[in-house]
C-alpha cells in the first residue's frame, strides 16, 4: 500500500524555517513499509497541509505535490493526489492560479496504471471542479479541454481509464461542459459541445450509460434555439458520436432527435445540414419502423427540386439511412426511392447527380435480387445514352462494386461490368474515365479479397490511366492504387506490382506535385514500405536495369514517406463533405 510518513517530515519543514531549509525526501516513501498507522499518518499529514495558512507556504505545498504527482513511484504519487485532493475539498487556500496545472496534472494520471492512483486522481478532480462557480466553470472549458488534449495525446483510438471508473465515470468534468452548453456565450456553447465530443470519444459504454440523460437533453434543448452555425455543427457533431456510442440507450429521445435532425437538414448553413444528415444515419440504427422517416427524406428530395443545395444534403441524409438500415424499409418505399434516384442520374446539377449515384450504389446492396438485377441490366449497365446519364450510371455501377462487391462480382454480371469499366476508364470525358478507374479499384479489391485473379487488362488500364494527359486521372489512378494495396495484409502478385510500379516512379517526377505526392503514397502502399524492404527487394530484382535504378534513386524520398502517417483520403468521391 502507500506510506505518508514523508508528509509528516514534509509537515514538520514547514513549520520550521520554510523558506531556507524546505525540503522534501521521497526515499522516505521506499523504505516505509505499509502498517497499521498508515490512515493515522495520513490524517496527520492531511491536517498539517490544511494547516498551513500562509499564502506563500501554501504555494509550495501545492507546488511540490502536483512535482510528486509526476513521481515514478506509484506510493509517492498516491500520497501526493489524497492530499491534494484534501486541499481541494476542504482547504482554504486560493487555487485560482493552480487551476490549469491541477486539471492538467490529474487528468494526465486518469492513464495511470495504478487502480490507486486512478481512483484517487479521479476524486482531486471531482473536488477542484467543484471547487468552481458558474462563472469560473465557464472560464475553463478550454483549459479542461486542453488538458483533456494532453492526457489522451497517445492514446488514440483508445479509452481513457480515468473516465471509464465503475460509478464515476465522466461525472468530475461534466458539470463544466452543462454549464457552457446550456448557460454560456455562444462561443462557449460551441467550445462546450466540441469538449464533450472529446470526452465521449475517450469513454466506454459502461461509463456513458448513467450520464446519458444529463448529456442528450442540454444538447436537445440547444439546436431547438437560435444560435449560429458553428455552435450547431459542434452540438450535432456531438449527438452523432453519442449515437454511434450508445446507441439504444438514447431510444426515449428518438422521437425529438429525429425531428431536430431533419429540421436541421433545412437550415441555411451546409455544414449544419452535412452534420444532420450524418446524426440521421446513426440515428436509424435504433429505428424499428423505419418507412416514415424514408418517405419523409423522398418528400424531401422530391420537394426540393428548386434548391439543389438543399436536395444534395437531403440525398447525403438518405445515403447513410440507406446504408444503415435500408433492409428495415419497406418494399414499397424502396421502389419508390430507386425510381427517384434513377431519375437523378441526369441531373446537369453535378453534386446532387454524384449524391444520388451513390444512393444507388448503396441500394444494391439492401433491395432484393429482382430489383437490384433491374437497376444493373435496365439502367448500370445501359451504356447507349448521352454522356450526363452515362456518367451518373458509371458513378452508380462504381459505388454498387464498392458497396455490394459479392453480389454485384457475381458471375453472371462480372465479364460485363469489367467489361465497361474498361471502357468507361478510356471515356473521352474525364469524369467517366475517373469513375471508371475507381470502379476497376473496388473491382481489383474484390478480387484479391477473395484470393481470384486480378485479369490483366484492369492492370492495362490502371497502366494507362497514370500515362494519362489528364492529371486528374493519374492522382485517380494512384489513389486507388493506395486503397487496394493498403487494405491487405501480404504482397501484391509480382505480376500486378511490377507495371505499375514503373509508371508511378516515373509520376513521381511528374511536373504537378500533386501528382507526385499521390504516385509516392501508392508506390509505399504497394511495395509495403511501411512494414519493411522485402516487397521491395523482390521487385528491384525482377525490373530491367533501368526502371530498378529509378525505383533505388526514389527510395530515399519513399522511406520519408513510409514513416508519415497514411493519408486519409476518400476514394468513394459521391460523399459529400
Amino acid at each position: 500500500m502507500y506510506h505518508n510518513t514523508a508528509y509528516c517530515h514534509f509537515g514538520y519543514c514547514l513549520f520550521t524555517d520554510l523558506p531556507f531549509y524546505y525540503t522534501f525526501d521521497n526515499t522516505l516513501f521506499l523504505n516505509i513499509k505499509t502498517t497499521p498507522a498508515m490512515f493515522q499518518e495520513l490524517a496527520y499529514c492531511q491536517a498539517v497541509v490544511l494547516s498551513v495558512a500562509d499564502e506563500n507556504g501554501q504555494v509550495v505545498v501545492l507546488t511540490e505535490l502536483l512535482q510528486a504527482t509526476k513521481n515514478e513511484d506509484s506510493g509517492i504519487r498516491w500520497s501526493a493526489v489524497v492530499l491534494l485532493e484534501v486541499i481541494c475539498s476542504k482547504g482554504k487556500t486560493d487555487l485560482t492560479e493552480f487551476i490549469p496545472q491541477l486539471m492538467r496534472d490529474l487528468i494526465k494520471l486518469f492513464k495511470d496504471k495504478d487502480e490507486a492512483v486512478l481512483i484517487c486522481s479521479w476524486n482531486a478532480l471531482n473536488a477542484v471542479i467543484k471547487s468552481l462557480g458558474p462563472t469560473e466553470q465557464l472560464q475553463h472549458i478550454s483549459t479542461l479541454r486542453q488538458a483533456i488534449r494532453y492526457a489522451t495525446d497517445d492514446i488514440k483510438g483508445q479509452e481513457l481509464p480515468g473516465f471509464c471508473i465503475p460509478g464515476k465515470g465522466i461525472t468530475p468534468v461534466l458539470p463544466i461542459f452543462r454549464e457552457g452548453i446550456l448557460n454560456g456565450p455562444q462561443e462557449a456553447k460551441e467550445a462546450a459541445a466540441s469538449g464533450l465530443s472529446e470526452v465521449i470519444r475517450f469513454t466506454s459504454v459502461a461509463a456513458l450509460k448513467p450520464q446519458v440523460l444529463n448529456i442528450t437533453g442540454p444538447l436537445i434543448r440547444i439546436l431547438g434555439d437560435r444560435f449560429v452555425w458553428s455552435v450547431k455543427v459542434a452540438v450535432l457533431n456531438t449527438l452523432a458520436l453519442l449515437l454511434g456510442k450508445v446507441g439504444m440507450m438514447l431510444k426515449p429521445f428518438l422521437p425529438q432527435l429525429q425531428t431536430t435532425f431533419l429540421r436541421a437538414l433545412n437550415d441555411p448553413n451546409r455544414a449544419v445540414r452535412l452534420k444532420a444528415g450524418s446524426a440521421l444515419g446513426k440515428l436509424v440504427v435504433i429505428h424499428t419502423r423505419v418507412d416514415p422517416l424514408f418517405t419523409e427524406l423522398h418528400n424531401g428530395i422530391k420537394n426540393s427540386e428548386n434548391d439543389s443545395a438543399i436536395r444534395e444534403t437531403m440525398l447525403h441524409a438518405l445515403r447513410g439511412v440507406i446504408t444503415n438500415a435500408g433492409k428495415k424499409a419497406g418494399e414499397p418505399i424502396r421502389k419508390l426511392i430507386v425510381d427517384t434516384l434513377l431519375e437523378l442520374l441526369s441531373t446537369k446539377e453535378d453534386v446532387c447527380c454524384m449524391a444520388a449515384a451513390g444512393c444507388v450504389g448503396a441500394l444494391c446492396a439492401v433491395v432484393s435480387d429482382e430489383q437490384m438485377n433491374k437497376i444493373l441490366c435496365n439502367h448500370l449497365l445501359d451504356v447507349s445514352s448521352d454522356w450526363i446519364l452515362q456518367h451518373g450510371r458509371s458513378v452508380a455501377l462504381s459505388i454498387a462494386i464498392k458497396e455490394a462487391p459479392e453480389r454485384v462480382l457475381a458471375s453472371e454480371y462480372q465479364a460485363k461490368i469489367i467489361q465497361i469499366l474498361t471502357s468507361n476508364a478510356t471515356n473521352d470525358r474525364i469524369p467517366i474515365c475517373t469513375s471508371g478507374i475507381r470502379g476497376l479499384g473496388f473491382t481489383i479489391r474484390h478480387l484479391i479479397s477473395k484470393k481470384e485473379d486480378v485479369p490483366q487488362g484492369i492492370i492495362t488500364s490502371f497502366t494507362k490511366s497514370l500515362n494519362h494527359s489528364s492529371n486528374d486521372m493519374k492522382m485517380t489512378a494512384a489513389q486507388m492504387i493506395s486503397y487496394f494495396a493498403s487494405e491487405i495484409d501480404h504482397a501484391l502478385d509480382i505480376s500486378i506490382i511490377k507495371p505499375l510500379v514503373v509508371v508511378l516512379v516515373s509520376n513521381t517526377k511528374d511536373k504537378n506535385t500533386a501528382v507526385q505526392a499521390d504516385s509516392e503514397v501508392a508506390l509505399v502502399s504497394l511495395l509495403q514500405l511501411r512494414t519493411g524492404d522485402d516487397t521491395y527487394q523482390v521487385v528491384s530484382k525482377s525490373l530491367d536495369s533501368v526502371p530498378s535504378a529509378k525505383l533505388e534513386e526514389s527510395m530515399r524520398q519513399l522511406r520519408r514517406v513510409a514513416k508519415q502517417p497514411p493519408p486519409k483520403d476518400e476514394v468513394d468521391n459521391t460523399i459529400l463533405h
